[in-house]
């Protein structure tokens, strides 16, 4: 039998160590369907509901593994249906091939049905590597260099294939002119700064006397170096989201996330810093660093496109994160743990405590803070973690300590909602010995997650480690959204646009075969979190939380809170009253001067 140019495709993925593809099935890439049949479904066709998920899957697939994602899909709606995955993958820095159908040659500019011109579509997203295969010669070059730059840029690629052409016999190009041949395999290589850049870095940090470090996703690889330079200059570290795993939080001088989602000791740093040194993160809001004119500052970023952005930068190095700093650390001067660090030690460790007292404020049914808080004891020390958009993703950043081996992440900078579920299904293709917990609000439960618990269920039993966790915070609200009108704009809840439908999420997961339990009462959160976390099978947990405990940003006013508590008022609630006063209450410890009387949050 002759090898198809389907066949070879599937071949070259299995060269390149693909062991799984999300996608989902179409006519445009049924040659590629036949091919997985004929390659006894190697690598590993993964069957999503719905193409977007795909994507998502092989995004949290890339996330959690440091391997490429592989996704495809059919012509028409199924490609474009990938877009709002690949701009996840693109905008957080993510390893992600797309492999697309398309019509048959003959067809294209005949506005034949399903006809899109992808090219076009997606040269944005996949702006570094974007090639439809005409000829089967063009293979495997196409297919090669979509992984390899993929890999080496750290963004998304794709390949359009057309109907007919997989369907085509395989001729590899020949040693001829216009051809181009290929090769597999990547080159390790970790670049550093030169001499006299790392010289003047060095000059910076010395001469500092109260250092903020600022870490993300590109720090992950150099924990034990960003360990040593905050001990040597006595600094303090923050971590973006992003990076929220890349060092543990029981280290005293990690002052946990930065930004709207951030925490107080965070947000204080770096408005008292007189230094600034930013390790792999491209951090976006300036507003939550340094005045312009306040510190000296340091950027060291892998990409030499990312440097200089986000903050006057006097240095800009451009290397890798680990090897950069082993070249500059011997140039550093051992500073002497004094008043700068200790305060950044006490603000920590009294954050942790105010987090407890938040979660132990009374709800109506539970606070989330409480849901949240409840599982961080409980963690395991190889769990890997989901937050989708929303408010989960506040209390996911302010309420869980990293420790040990476990990984976190969401969508950092596309923020889009929905990928918490098949975030956390790609991660257990990528560890199936490891649990793995999505925290998801209702809107994205409603929006992409229902679904993908039937994806769940169809692949749970061949994981090591079965435990696949989703946990609902079902307030009936779109909350983020609903508390940004309030504080932002000092508009009231709109009903129509923010209230969405109780559902029994526990009921529909134990329908399909899997497990759950709903939650009303706080005294049932911590041995929910127990059962899940002992399941024989993916567990779902459907929280009931109220919608009135605000996510406060770290740099609230009170001002600020007294407009959210007003546009409650016009919203003409029963419970406005309470909700304002309880509003003003739970922020006070996160602001200046903020007190407890008798260790209670809701008596400063």
């Amino acid at each position: 039998m002759s090898t198809k140019v389907s066949d070879h495709i599937l071949a070259r993925l299995r060269e390149w160590d693909v062991e799984h593809v999300f996608a989902y099935a179409g006519d445009g890439i049924n040659g590629l369907l036949a091919a997985w049949e004929r390659a006894d479904n190697k690598p590993q066709f993964i069957q999503a509901r719905h193409e977007e998920m795909a994507a998502f899957q092989a995004v949290g697939y890339a996330k959690f593994s440091g391997r490429v994602g592989v996704c495809a899909a059919t012509s028409g709606p199924g490609a474009i249906h990938l877009l709002n995955g690949l701009y996840d993958a693109k905008l957080d820095h993510v390893p992600v091939v797309a492999i697309v159908g398309q019509t048959n040659r003959s067809a294209m500019g005949g506005s034949y049905q399903q006809e899109v011109d992808l090219v076009s579509l997606y040269k944005d997203v996949a702006s570094d590597f974007l090639e439809m295969v005409t000829v089967p010669e063009q293979l495997p070059n196409a297919i090669d260099r979509a992984i390899r730059t993929a890999y080496g840029r750290r963004t998304v690629t794709a390949v359009i294939v057309p109907a007919d052409v997989q369907e085509l016999d395989y001729s590899p190009p020949t040693h001829a002119f216009k051809m181009v041949p290929s090769s597999l395999g990547l080159a390790s290589y970790a670049p550093v700064p030169t001499d006299d850049d790392l010289a003047r870095a060095a000059e910076v940090l010395n001469a500092g006397e109260k250092v903020a470090v600022l870490i993300g996703q590109g720090a992950r690889g150099a924990r034990a170096e960003v360990e040593q330079l905050a001990d040597v200059l006595g600094a303090g570290v923050a971590k973006a989201l992003l990076g929220k795993d890349a060092l543990p939080d029981d280290l005293p001088y990690v002052t946990g996330a930065i930004g709207l989602l951030g925490t107080r000791p965070s947000y204080e740093m770096m408005r008292d810093c007189d230094t600034l040194l930013v390790v792999g993160s491209s951090f976006p809001y300036t507003q939550f660093m340094p005045e312009l004119d306040q510190a000296r500052a340091v950027q060291i970023d892998i990409d030499p496109h990312m440097v200089g952005m986000r903050y006057p930068f006097e240095v800009n190095l451009v290397g890798d994160a680990k090897a950069t700093l082993q070249r500059l650390l011997p140039q550093l001067r051992t500073k002497k743990h004094g008043t700068w660090r200790k305060k950044i030690e006490k603000d920590t460790a009294r954050w942790w405590e105010v987090m407890e007292r938040r979660a132990a404020v009374e709800a109506d049914p539970v606070n989330p803070e409480y849901v949240v808080h409840a599982l961080d004891a409980l963690l395991p020390d190889d769990v890997i973690l989901a937050a989708d958009s929303g408010s989960s993703a506040n209390w996911y950043a302010r309420h869980l300590r990293m420790r040990g081996t476990m990984r976190g992440s969401l969508s950092g900078t596309l923020a889009t909602m929905g990928p918490g579920v098949p975030y956390v299904i790609g991660a257990k293709f990528a560890h199936p010995d490891r649990p793995a917990i999505a925290l998801v609000g209702d809107g994205a439960m409603q929006m992409n997650g229902m679904a993908e618990l039937i994806t769940a269920g169809k692949y749970w039993s061949e994981w090591q480690d079965p435990r696949l966790i989703v946990a609902v915070l079902n307030n009936q609200d779109l909350n983020q959204v609903t508390w940004e009108m309030r504080a932002m704009s000092g508009a009231p809840q709109f009903l129509p646009s923010q209230a969405i439908p109780d559902v029994r999420y526990a009921d529909f997961a134990r329908s399909i075969g899997l497990d759950g339990v709903r939650v009303e009462k706080p005294g049932e959160v911590e041995d929910a979190w127990r059962k899940a976390l002992a399941a024989d099978r993916p567990f779902v947990i459907d929280f009931r939380t109220d919608p009135a405990v605000p996510p406060i940003p770290p740099h609230a006013s009170l001002d600020q809170i007294e407009a959210a508590a007003t546009a409650i008022l016009k919203g003409d609630s029963d419970r406005a009253a309470m909700v304002k006063q309880g509003l003003k209450a739970k922020v006070q410890e996160m602001l200046p001067g903020g007190k407890h009387r008798h260790g209670r949050p809701d008596q400063g």
